[in-house]
């Protein structure tokens, strides 16, 4: 019985630790779209 808990525990830990991975993974994804973003709207202003 021990054993099955401890096993739960871990996949819980691991299950955790593999999300906040893929929302790091988002957030810089998104981070890196809004500088492109960004750059493509200062030339078109800066360009008139």
């Amino acid at each position: 019985m021990e054993k099955r808990k401890n096993q739960k525990i871990k996949t819980e830990v691991l299950g955790m630790k593999n999300k906040k991975g893929i929302t790091l993974i988002a957030l810089i994804i998104t981070i890196i779209v809004l500088l492109i973003l960004a750059g493509v709207s200062l030339n078109a202003i800066i360009r008139g």
